[in-house]
């Protein structure tokens, strides 16, 4: 059987404030907001969607979302309490220098972190992610 041809192109993000989020993202990955929309009917002046497109052969396009009923996600996962289920992990040359601009432009260095080539930090809206060697 022939296996169809796929191609990951997008990874969609939902937060409380997402076009906000797509500018962290922009300035943290160097790349341009190529997308922004006010809120839909019915959302708060923070809702609307945005997105961060990848330039050819630099990852996936990044979509954000309003997400009207938001709980931040908590890392490490504790019981009874919202967790991330997926998070993006971010190659880089200079993990210190990484970690210094990620900081820069708004993210949060987490208190625990479990390898000594990773760091895992949280965006202004609560997600991990990831910066590795």
């Amino acid at each position: 059987m022939n296996t169809p041809r796929l191609t990951l192109n997008s990874i969609t993000i939902t937060a409380p404030d997402p076009r906000a989020l797509a500018e962290f993202y922009g300035l943290l990955l160097g790349r341009p907001v190529n997308r922004s929309e006010g809120p839909g009917p019915g959302e708060p002046p923070q809702g609307g969607f945005a997105q961060v497109h990848a330039s050819e052969g630099d990852g996936p396009t990044l979509n954000f979302e309003y997400e009207r009923h938001w709980q931040c996600p908590v890392w490490p996962a504790v019981p009874g309490r919202t967790h991330a289920t997926q998070h993006l992990d971010i190659w880089v040359e200079d993990l210190d220098a990484a970690v210094e601009h990620a900081i820069s432009v708004g993210a949060t260095l987490a208190e625990e972190q479990p390898q000594e080539t990773v760091r895992v930090l949280f965006d202004p809206s609560g997600h991990p992610f990831c910066l590795f060697l």
